[in-house]
């Protein structure tokens, strides 16, 4: 069941991390850039008339860097380029899900923890803010961070869910074809298909939404204008 165990964890985060949910959202979380006291900002690209800065750039990259225990300066332009992207695709998502009700505190306060765990060099509330503030973030700002994406993400699954529909044969060709070659391999012992088929069943739904997910985004990004910095410059400067 082990193997079992692997794939479905591995599926069932296949959507935040397609969203770039376990990322930043908002300009209020980071700090804008400064040089000698003064504020430097700039707009990176509009997304249908909604403009986002330079700092919610950074902000995504810094978010990311601190749950993966990163320097924000070492992401790479491929990196920096595919955060932006995350913005874009949930700028999108908003427009057309508009998420109304807050996400449960517990929730919140979960995902806030996860991250905390993680800093090792973190054993006090003082040394954990000092780090929020060399990352251009605050206590708060993480919990806003986390609460727009559980509310976002929820918004979303409940436009998806209800046109995913499941066929048992399709959960029975899983087991047959995936799951118990994959526990003969390890050396697991088999276990039956009705112990397994709900988790199945699960595992499936989430590949499906991440399909329908993709596909919407795409459809999303095809109607939208959205400037790249790279066009926006080549238009500045013909």
């Amino acid at each position: 069941m082990s193997q079992f165990k692997k794939a479905t964890s591995r599926r069932s985060t296949s959507t935040w991390n397609r969203l770039g949910l376990s990322l930043a959202l908002g300009v209020a979380l980071f700090t804008p850039l400064s040089w000698g006291g003064e504020v430097v900002d700039r707009v990176v690209t509009t997304i249908n008339g909604h403009v986002v800065l330079q700092s919610d750039w950074e902000q995504e990259i810094a978010l990311e860097a601190l749950s993966n225990g990163r320097d924000p300066d070492s992401f790479t332009s491929d990196e920096r380029k595919a955060a932006l992207n995350r913005l874009i695709d949930q700028e999108l998502l908003r427009e057309q899900v508009r998420p109304t009700q807050p996400p449960p505190a517990d929730q919140v306060a979960a995902r806030v923890a996860e991250v905390r765990k993680l800093q090792l060099d973190c054993p006090t509330d003082e040394s954990w803010h000092a780090k929020l503030q060399r990352y251009g973030l605050t206590q708060s700002a993480l919990e806003k961070h986390f609460a727009d994406q559980i509310q976002l993400m929820k918004s979303v699954e409940d436009r998806l869910r209800p046109s995913i529909q499941i066929d048992p044969r399709a959960v029975e060709s899983y087991y047959h074809d995936q799951l118990l070659p994959e526990m003969k391999k390890a050396g697991n012992r088999t276990t039956p298909l009705s112990d397994v088929f709900g988790r199945i069943k699960d595992l499936l739904a989430e590949k499906k939404m991440n399909e329908l997910l993709t596909g919407w985004l795409a459809s999303l990004r095809s109607a939208s204008h959205i400037p790249t910095p790279e066009s926006s410059a080549a238009e500045r400067n013909p």
